[in-house]
């Protein structure tokens, strides 16, 4: 049985740039094991994420909309998004280079940037550049001084499912000229399923390979040093409940985790590697994050209000987590941090592999029982 490709229309939406409405594409790859993956034309944007459970009960594992609408008013949330062209915080939207200060927007609280700017590549619409079995491929060109980035900017992102339950993601980019380039996802998972709220995730243990996490400030902006896990809550190198963690936030001022883990010794690999693990004991459920990148960000979702995703169902706080593989935050305002400087020779590459598994084991089933 090999993958099969299914295409069809998911609705239309605006393009920021011509301000004219597009039609946008929905593309279904789906394997011989019962899981489907389906992507948007809209912010590249991971739309499902369907797989059986121990027993054979297949539920969307990814959080989503079934319109282009909802997409749009709940924008500030990133659901599915992908970020770009810089992922994650740039302190007081600027940063010097040369002796040259470029100044981007400052799209939160006119303080600083947050996930490329007012419209990231969370917002945009990407153009197919290929659609086969062996996956789909998304293209899209970032003009010179968009957001006030720099050069023209080409990135690709590759999707790519297989018969082991892998979801494979590639993100590439080029320039014209020296630039920064930071590319992420915003999916938002639950392995008890997409709508199983905050209960489903209290069920999941997380487990990070990192013995430091990137410090920050109150605006979450890193101070430059790493800080390391040891006896605090972000000790996660052995699995722990999220139930029993995420209570220990309640007396701080970020009520859970929104942390960029350093991963991989916090640096960029040849290869993937093995860096996270969340497991749903009661369906058997199992995500492994595997990436050549230095950063992980996790989040578990702190900041959803209530918001009505797809089917009807309604997306809380403390519902879902996002695992968002990525250089550190801030990095070109931190010379010590890994680059993320691109040159007009140099490709930007960046790969992650989300490893969808059933692992039966005896604690499942007792945890069924219970």
């Amino acid at each position: 049985m090999s993958i099969t490709l299914e295409e069809e229309i998911f609705g239309l939406a605006v393009n920021p740039f011509t301000k004219s409405p597009e039609m946008v594409r929905r593309f279904t790859l789906k394997n011989s094991k019962g899981m489907s993956v389906s992507v948007i034309q809209l912010g590249a944007i991971i739309q499902s994420v369907c797989l059986p459970d121990a027993y054979k009960k297949v539920d969307d594992v990814c959080l989503g909309f079934d319109d282009i609408a909802s997409y749009v008013a709940n924008k500030g949330a990133y659901i599915g998004g992908t970020l770009g062209r810089v992922a994650n915080r740039v302190a007081n939207g600027e940063y010097t280079v040369n002796d040259t200060k470029v100044a981007v927007t400052k799209n939160i609280e006119d303080k600083f940037q947050l996930h490329g700017g007012f419209v990231g590549f969370d917002s945009v619409i990407w153009e197919v550049v290929q659609k086969t079995s062996e996956g789909v491929v998304f293209r899209h060109v970032s003009p010179h001084g968009h957001e006030g980035y720099p050069g023209k900017l080409t990135a690709l992102i590759t999707y790519q499912l297989d018969n082991e339950n892998r979801l494979w993601v590639r993100y590439e980019a080029t320039t014209d000229r020296s630039t920064m380039v930071n590319l992420s996802s915003h999916a938002y998972f639950n392995l008890a399923g997409h709508g199983s709220g905050a209960k489903g995730l209290a069920e999941h243990t997380v487990e990070i390979a990192a013995d430091h996490i990137v410090d920050t400030d109150e605006l979450q902006i890193p101070t430059g040093k790493l800080t390391e896990v040891d006896d605090t809550v972000f000790d996660l190198r052995l699995p722990v409940l999220l139930r029993d963690r995420l209570m220990q936030f309640e007396d701080r001022q970020i009520k859970g985790y929104d942390n960029c883990f350093v991963v991989n010794g916090g640096q960029v690999q040849k290869a993937v590697a093995k860096v996270a693990k969340l497991v749903h004991p009661p369906s058997c459920r199992v995500l492994e994050v595997w990436t050549d990148q230095p950063g992980m960000q996790f989040y578990t979702a702190n900041n959803i209000g209530s918001v009505v995703g797809k089917q009807c169902t309604r997306y809380v706080r403390h519902g879902s987590f996002c695992v968002e593989t990525e250089k550190f935050p801030d990095a070109m305002n931190h010379p010590e941090f890994p680059s993320i400087g691109l040159e007009p020779n140099e490709k930007y590459r960046h790969d992650v592999l989300y490893w969808f598994k059933v692992e039966e084991s005896w604690k499942c089933c007792c945890n069924n029982e219970q």
